[in-house]
């Protein structure tokens, strides 16, 4: 009875003390904001058409629609021109900080809300991998993402480093100003009757983040004591804590539930079913490679089988890290090649995001350091090119933020 007692008190404490998986949803945040970036942009010329008040999915369309399944989207606020190109234009900037991790807590909100609203207007538009950032997007709001590879990270570094050299650190005046335009907006949306016109679940939820930021800055700024710090650090953490644990679950739910109606299929029965897409023109951008693929039998038949059994073994090896990282490997690799092959970039980047919150943190930490050295290569190059830009002083520089060990700071309104 002791030890379990034992076991239990250290489980609550490692769910409470800390946001687990700090690298894993870092990555996760830049993977699923650069791929809803990519989007964006890629489709920015056709915005109109596939979004838009020119596309075929109409106002009263999208109005019927919204009536019927009650589902957010701020694009049903006004049917005019001007406020479509405006919103456009705010989820591109929005989905561009939560990516480099600026006020990453007000960023994942601001994402939620692009990603919700223009899919929720336009429903045929995407390929699979839309559904996939439908749900992470609304989890990615209960996570603290920005704790590593983040410019609040950074900001909390350098602040961190003033304070033990004994220097003043300024209050942050920015994240105040935002969190009062952010209540402007939701108050005037409120009381126009435009907020809460499809569902309360969003709405509520926005309201809900906009009153616990006001709360976190009063706290940390005016609590004479510890303990109001310490409960709502607490309540960060478990709630973070179970967000990246309902992620992972949703990634194992995908791939489990896609095995399984895979096996009752004839054609996947049979080791033919990847041979049919490949023939299909919509999903065909290299018909040579297609062709070259699917004329060996043999190879149809490995793919297919292969398909089946990696996505519904996937869960059962979770428990088995060696098993495990062989499947992640297989999974991204597959992914990978139906980017190229079936020419679907935005589906495979999601889900390879999806996997990666499986990977270990030595990899992820292996792949920082990598990114961070050709980083180094390429502003190393650029000031060899332009000797007329001076090199940073030794007060701006930032303090290395990939040690496994580094204390995790919050400022202002990026918790």
């Amino acid at each position: 009875m002791n030890r379990l007692s034992l076991t239990l008190s250290r489980g609550i404490a490692r769910v409470t003390e800390s946001a687990l998986g700090r690298y894993q949803s870092a990555v996760i945040r830049i993977g699923f904001s650069g791929t809803w970036l990519l989007f964006l942009l890629r489709e920015f010329p056709h915005r109109r058409e596939m979004y838009g008040p020119d596309g075929p999915w109409g106002w009263d369309l999208g109005r019927q629609l919204t009536d019927e399944n009650h589902a957010f989207t701020a694009l049903m606020w006004s049917g005019g021109q001007a406020w479509f190109e405006t919103f456009y234009v705010l989820a591109i900037l929005a989905t561009t900080a939560l990516l480099l991790g600026w006020r990453t807590r007000t960023a994942s909100v601001l994402f939620m809300v692009g990603v919700l609203s223009l899919q929720n207007r336009s429903v045929f538009m995407g390929d699979g991998g839309d559904n996939v950032l439908h749900l992470m997007a609304f989890y990615l709001v209960f996570t603290r993402c920005g704790q590593v590879w983040s410019l609040d990270a950074r900001r909390a570094d350098r602040e961190a480093a003033a304070r033990a050299r004994g220097e003043r650190v300024r209050p942050d005046r920015l994240g105040p100003a935002l969190w009062a335009v952010l209540g402007l907006v939701l108050a005037g949306a409120t009381l126009a009757g435009r907020l809460f016109d499809n569902g309360w679940l969003v709405p509520s939820l926005l309201w809900t983040v906009w009153a616990v930021l006001g709360l976190w800055a009063v706290v940390r700024r005016r609590a004479g004591s510890e303990e109001p710090r310490i409960l709502l650090d607490v309540i960060a953490n478990v709630l973070h804590n179970g967000a990246l644990f309902v992620i992972m679950a949703e990634a194992c739910l995908i791939y489990a539930t896609a095995g399984w109606y895979k096996i009752q299929g004839s054609r996947w029965q049979d080791g033919t079913a990847v041979y049919y897409p490949l023939h299909l023109d919509y999903f065909s951008p290299w018909p040579a490679l297609a062709d070259l693929m699917s004329s060996s039998g043999t190879i149809m038949m490995v793919v297919t089988y292969g398909t089946v059994m990696v996505q519904v073994a996937f869960p059962f090896t979770l428990f088995n890290r060696r098993v495990k990282n062989v499947l992640l490997v297989l999974m991204m690799l597959e992914h990978a090649v139906i980017a190229v092959v079936l020419g679907l970039p935005f589906f495979s980047l999601a889900m390879i995001t999806a996997d990666a919150v499986f990977l270990p943190t030595s990899v992820l930490l292996l792949l920082g350091g990598w990114a961070a050295r050709a980083r180094e290569r390429l502003v190393r190059r650029g000031r060899d090119e332009d000797p007329v830009l001076p090199g940073p002083r030794a007060s701006e520089e930032a303090v290395p933020d990939s040690a496994e060990e580094r204390t995790p700071g919050h400022v202002g309104f990026s918790a």
